[in-house]
């Protein structure tokens, strides 16, 4: 039986808070190029409310944020600059590990699937691991919206010396929360990704950037089909909180309202039915900040 381990949550709300402007096109890559300072500090405020993983700041660190030129003329600095801010502050902790997730994005958009560029995918795939691999404990693919993204990052990791994590995102409308069969943002089938997962050789298979709402039905399925294949793959979820349905609009065209009623509380209630089903890496995603993270490190690790 795995030890349950604790996630950070979304970064973007976090530097919102702290002072650092967000705006659209560079979005959260903006803090590392004027405030990174306060990406720090986001870290650092992370690892207080309890998070045994940190993610770094490279979600952003992308042409479809940063544009083309700067992604050539800037790019690895940035990312470099993301993961030795993440290392900086795990490091910094003298009580316990604290791991940093080396945050490799969907290339072409979040909630894009049909934008994915497979004889392209690998030339900015490659900058993000040459850049932050001397930082980072684990590979996270995460937001990834098909199995031909997932199958990108486990390409780009393969010839490095480090685990690598995939995380898909789902369809999250209204008829998905009430359907049986959890999906990919692409239509792809869960029970398809968790068995594309157990030939992947990832450590874990997550599921991030969806409400709530359709994360039990993931990790039920997943864990089914582990079972059945007796593979030792670790399951984990980190929600988001956006208000309203998402499926029309990409993940990062603006600022998403997020819901008043996923308190403390109520997302922490949520993460003990995710545990039950069978996760044991439990964090947030956009909206889910350190209140919320505390309040999972005292429910889940006590």
């Amino acid at each position: 039986m795995s030890t349950m381990r604790i996630l950070d949550g979304g970064m973007s709300r976090e530097l919102l808070r702290l002072g650092a402007e967000l705006k659209q096109p560079e979005w959260s890559a903006l803090a590392l190029i004027e405030a990174p300072d306060i990406v720090r500090k986001v870290h650092q405020e992370f690892i207080a409310a309890g998070s045994q993983v940190i993610t770094t700041n490279s979600y952003a660190l992308v042409p479809f944020h940063i544009g083309e030129d700067r992604f050539h003329k800037e790019g690895a600095a940035l990312i470099r600059l993301a993961g030795r801010l993440a290392r900086e502050a795990a490091d910094a902790v003298t009580d316990r590990k604290v791991l940093v997730a080396g945050s490799l994005p969907p290339i072409f958009g979040s909630y894009e699937p049909q934008n994915f560029q497979p004889s392209r995918v690998q030339d900015y795939l490659k900058v993000l691991v040459e850049n932050l691999s001397p930082f980072v404990d684990i590979w996270l693919g995460e937001t990834l919206s098909l199995i031909a993204e997932g199958e990108a990052v486990r390409k780009a990791v393969a010839t490095t010396d480090k685990p690598f994590w995939i995380s898909f995102t789902l369809a999250d409308d209204e008829a998905n929360i009430r359907s049986d069969e959890p999906k990919l943002r692409s239509d792809e089938r869960v029970e398809d990704a968790a068995l594309w997962a157990v030939s992947s050789g990832a450590e874990a298979l997550l599921f991030n950037c969806s409400k709530p709402e359709v994360m039990k039905a993931a990790v039920e399925t997943t864990a089914r089909v582990f079972r059945k294949m007796d593979a030792h793959i670790e399951i984990g979820v980190y929600a988001n909180a956006f208000e309203g349905e998402q499926g029309g609009a990409a993940a990062n065209e603006g600022l998403h309202d997020t819901r008043n009623d996923l308190t403390d509380d109520t997302y922490s209630r949520f993460a003990c039915s995710w545990a039950e089903a069978g996760a044991t890496i439990i964090g947030g995603c956009c909206g889910i900040g350190t209140g919320h993270i505390h309040r999972l490190k005292k429910t889940l690790l006590g």
